[in-house]
């Protein structure tokens, strides 16, 4: 009897705990369901927003669709201050020659025909030596010349010894005429060394006016032709060179007023589109030249700058600014999505925002899906109640 009651003791404390340890299992279930449950619809709710129908009445929530408008397109683009390549000189010689004399610095202003520099070399001295050589020589070769055609006239020579003294008197012009450019490029007066008058130096001279930007010499230095010994640059007819996206090339038109912002300056400048490049960069852009409108002597080459171009006016969908919200560096809009008599619910769509004007913003739907009954008026005041609520339900 008693072995009896200690099995039956036994039984009922196993069953109890079994049903002991099934309960919590099932608690932890049930609590895990609840918080992943709870995850999925705060995943599903987090662009969502709902209004009580008192909620919606003092939000004076009013509804609206995007509408074809005329909006004035602008196209924002960067660049730099550029000067035509014939408003750039670099300096270099025709034949080397050590630097004996400069004063060009960097920045200096000079003007068309001045002086940069005096180079000497030997063979400066010997191509006008060779030169007065020539020109005697040729003066000898033309008498004897016309004096074997004299003597052919009249019978007395071969015709071969004409024809020799002609050969002679021709190669010697032909040299004359070669040593003649060459003290040219050298800038040698000619009709001074006709006179006898050999220089030992040479001038390097200015063939533009503008500003020095570079210095490449110091004095006892041996210069070579392939070498740039200055650079030139006149600012007087400076132009904007801007980078546009191929996808805005469709937009330009030559004429289009251009405003412009300079790196180092705040005012605010204009120019004129002028010419459009013809040709695609492998960065898909395209090099649009405009024209200031004011010129700037002061302004430097190379400098950076922000622009905008008037494309003028396209008819795009828009919506009115107050239905375009801001958040996190994104646009948005509302769109009814359900309602009830209690409640209204309302979805948050990421949109891309173009120009703005007259009170309407272009906007562009993800995949052209247009939703009905956008929110036209109160759209911050749904922001606002999406964002309150994401806090709350944080903290």
């Amino acid at each position: 009897m008693k072995q009896s009651r200690f099995n039956i003791y036994v039984t009922v404390i196993l069953v109890s705990g079994a049903l002991a340890l099934s309960s919590c299992g099932g608690k932890k279930t049930a609590a895990g369901n609840t918080e992943e449950a709870g995850e999925h619809a705060h995943e599903d709710s987090a662009n969502v927003v709902t209004l009580t129908a008192a909620q919606f009445q003092t939000a004076g929530i009013t509804f609206g669709k995007p509408e074809p408008r005329q909006i004035s397109s602008a196209i924002k683009v960067n660049g730099f201050l550029d000067v035509p390549p014939q408003q750039q000189v670099s300096i270099s010689v025709p034949m080397g020659g050590f630097i004996k004399q400069t004063t060009m610095l960097q920045g200096m202003p000079v003007k068309k025909g001045q002086v940069l520099a005096v180079l000497e070399n030997l063979d400066y001295i010997q191509l006008q030596q060779d030169y007065l050589e020539v020109r005697s020589q040729l003066e000898y070769a033309s008498t004897e010349y016309e004096r074997q055609q004299e003597l052919s006239r009249e019978n007395v020579n071969a015709l071969k010894t004409v024809q020799q003294a002609k050969s002679s008197w021709q190669s010697l012009q032909a040299r004359e005429k070669g040593l003649k450019e060459k003290l040219g490029l050298l800038n040698i007066n000619i009709a001074s060394l006709e006179k006898g008058n050999i220089q030992r130096t040479v001038n390097i001279y200015a063939p533009i006016s503008g500003y020095i930007t570079q210095v490449n010499v110091n004095l006892g230095q041996f210069v070579n032709p392939a070498d740039i010994l200055f650079r030139i640059v006149n600012t007087e007819h400076l132009h904007a060179e801007l980078t546009v996206f191929e996808k805005d090339v469709a937009r330009l038109k030559i004429g289009q007023p251009v405003r412009f912002t300079l790196a180092n300056e705040s005012v605010q400048r204009t120019a004129t589109v002028h010419l459009i490049g013809r040709e695609i960069s492998p960065e898909r852009t395209v090099r649009v030249h405009c024209h200031l409108d004011k010129e700037d002597t002061q302004l430097l080459p190379g400098t950076y700058l922000q622009a905008i171009i008037e494309a003028g006016a396209a008819n795009v969908p828009a919506l009115p600014d107050a239905a375009v919200v801001s958040f996190e560096n994104k646009y948005y809009v509302f769109s009814k999505s359900a309602s009830t008599d209690s409640t209204h619910h309302f979805s948050m769509l990421e949109v891309q925002k173009g120009n703005s004007e007259q009170g309407y913003t272009e906007v562009t739907f993800p995949k052209n899906t247009v939703p009905e009954n956008i929110v036209v008026k109160g759209a911050y005041d749904l922001l606002a109640k999406m964002k309150n609520s994401e806090e709350h339900e944080g903290h």
